[in-house]
């Protein structure tokens, strides 16, 4: 059993340890407002992380670097961005763009980032001091456009999984709508053996498929940093996808050179 099976009667709870090969990733599949429209199945992943400002971007632009190396038209999308400043008369967020530059099709902003937000605060204060309310239909639509332009897509979240965007709507739901595969990002740092296996819990609790994970080194003074990654391998339920050192100067290439990605469901084959 692992904890992306449902608990059995009598059986272990979802916080046994169970070794990670134990678990089998779910054909990947397109969500079902999609699905009906006969869109097809091809590479998507949905990237959360155990906190803010643990690596998310890094890793999502790492995805989509090695996507452009395997000679398919990829196209990152951050659905959410809080913090954002006017710059020659359009809106800017340092994650978005780098996403963008990741990937090798480019859209309007409007589609990639259907909400781009001022304050850099929580996405529903930032949200209500704008008088926006985040919603789920301009996104899935966003989204649909993305699939019809490109081969592959990497969605990046909002600060951790499970995130407020208005009164009934947060990150965990937007998850599940998208119906994604998940790649976790754990910020290697004091605590992040909690917070990896809470936030992989709540995943599996929405009937989503954690992936894999990348352990992300965040905290380049963190002590026993390889008895935490062993601990977390034994524990999670999905593959280690790579181990990211922090990097003096961070890049979707340089990120890209420490992850392996060629497990994860619909990863596609290199083209010539």
């Amino acid at each position: 059993m692992t904890l992306n099976d449902p608990e059995q009667p009598g059986g272990a709870s979802i916080g046994t340890a169970i070794p990670a090969a134990a678990a089998a990733p779910a054909p990947l599949t397109v969500p079902a407002p999609l699905a009906a429209e006969g869109v097809p199945t091809r590479f998507a992943c949905f990237v959360t992380g155990t906190d803010t400002e643990i690596g998310k971007t890094l890793i999502s632009s790492a995805i989509l670097h090695k996507l452009v190396q395997q000679g398919v038209r990829a196209c990152g999308m951050k659905p959410i961005a809080a913090g954002a400043e006017e710059r020659d008369g359009m809106l800017h967020n340092d994650d978005a763009a780098m996403l963008r530059a990741a990937g090798n099709v480019l859209l309007p902003q409007r589609i990639t980032t259907p909400y781009m937000l001022r304050e850099p605060c929580a996405p529903h204060i930032a949200a209500s001091l704008e008088g926006v309310t985040i919603e789920p239909v301009p996104i899935i639509t966003a989204y649909a456009e993305i699939l019809g332009a490109s081969d592959a897509t990497v969605v990046e979240g909002v600060g951790g999984f499970w995130v407020p965007f208005s009164p009934d709507f947060d990150s965990a739901d937007l998850a599940v709508q998208l119906g994604l595969p998940v790649v976790l990002v754990v910020g290697m740092r004091l605590g992040c053996i909690n917070h990896a296996l809470l936030t992989a819990e709540a995943i599996v609790a929405r009937g989503l498929v954690l992936a894999g994970w990348v352990a992300n080194q965040v905290d380049p003074d963190m002590r026993f940093a390889d008895e935490n990654v062993a601990e977390l391998a034994r524990r999670l339920p999905a593959p280690l996808l790579g181990r990211v050192p922090r990097l003096t100067e961070p890049s979707a290439a340089a990120a890209a050179a420490h992850i392996e990605l060629a497990n994860l469901p619909g990863w596609p084959a290199k083209r010539a």
